[in-house]
Parts: C-alpha cells; structure tokens; sequence
C-alpha cells in the first residue's frame, strides 16, 4: 500500500510518499527541503563545477530524467521518473513523454539552425522544461538547473537564481512568475531579460 503521510506542519498537497529518509521520524518540510539541498549540491558540482562536455551532458531524452535523478535519487524514489499522476500545473501525464522527446528535438533544431543565442536557448529550454512538468515534484529546480546546466556548457556563467525562488519573501518572485506566464503566451523577452540579469 502507497504511503501517503504527511510532513508534519505540511499542507495537504505536501505528500511525502516515495520518501526514501527515514519515515519512522516526523519531517518538516523545511526538513527534507535541507536534504534536497544537500543533493542538488551533490549534483550542482557534478554538472556546475567545470564546463560540461556532451558525454556528461548529453541533452537526450534519457538525460533530462538521468538529471532529475541525480538533483533527488537520495531523497525520493520516484527521482527521475516521468510522473504516472495529475497536478495541478503542467500537461496531461499520458503526454508528457511525447513533449519531453518534442524538447530536446526542438533543442537540437534551435542549436543547428543558429535560431536563437544561447540566453534565449536556455529561456525556452527553462520555460518549456517547466511548462510539460515531468516529474511528481522538484520541476522548477529541475528546469533552472536544465538551463545553467545549457548555459555553461555553451561559455557562460550559470544563472545565479536563488532555489527559495517562489517564497513570498523573495524579491524576484513576482517576475519570474510574471515571466514565466508570458513565454506561455510565446513572448520571452521578460524571462530572457530575467536569465539575464541574474548571470
């Protein structure tokens, strides 16, 4: 039977099944949101640390999930599986294969073609990344990483985006939810001028 405890002091929506900590112990999400931090740094260095090459990021279908399993596979056993569920943003789950392998083709047409610089590439790798929402949890981290990851492996210096990004406190929040609403709408000048700014 799927375990479907609740962090304790979380929301509803906060499900911790799939937990690979501990579940004998009481987590706040402040808790396990400290142990993601401490994977995603594990793979931040893997990917972040020197320029990455194609072989170690290859930008294939197979990648993008190997991504979100090294940023989550200490925290979650669903880390780097294409979500079976529905939430409450991002496209059907039966669909979200099919537009995952559309990104990366997309992405390879963008590069050959020389169709935009390598900021815009990675606003529309960002943006689209977040817009299918692969994954059960962990999509904005996964996308922001997705394009630092683009960024770098092109010459540029990753976008410095601060990972508590959606809290209310955080002064850029507004915009990059502003930004991200209007690249829905195909206009991305906002979330490039964001990237940006923030390298």
């Amino acid at each position: 039977m799927k375990d479907t405890t609740k962090a304790k002091g979380a929301t509803y929506t906060d499900d911790i099944s799939g937990l690979k900590l501990d579940t004998s112990k009481q987590y706040r999400l402040q808790d396990i949101y400290l142990f993601e931090a401490k994977n995603i740094t594990k793979a931040t260095l893997k990917y972040l640390s020197t320029k990455p090459n194609k072989k170690v990021a290859s930008f294939s279908y197979e990648w993008f999930l190997k991504l979100h399993f090294d940023m989550f596979c200490d925290i979650w056993d669903w880390a780097g599986k294409i979500r079976t569920v529905e939430l409450s943003i991002g496209i059907k789950a039966y669909l979200v294969s099919t537009e995952l392998k559309k990104l990366v083709d997309d992405l390879e047409y963008w590069e050959q073609n020389k169709r935009f610089d390598v900021i815009e590439i990675a606003s529309r790798l960002h943006h689209r990344a977040v817009q299918v929402h692969p994954f059960k949890n962990g999509n904005g981290r996964w996308s922001r990483m997705l394009a630092n990851i683009y960024l770098k492996q092109n010459g540029l210096e990753p976008t410095k985006w601060n990972e508590n990004l959606l809290a209310k406190e955080n002064p850029h929040r507004d915009d990059y939810i502003n930004a991200l609403k209007k690249a829905d709408n195909n206009d991305y000048i906002e979330l490039i001028k964001l990237q940006s700014i923030m390298l």
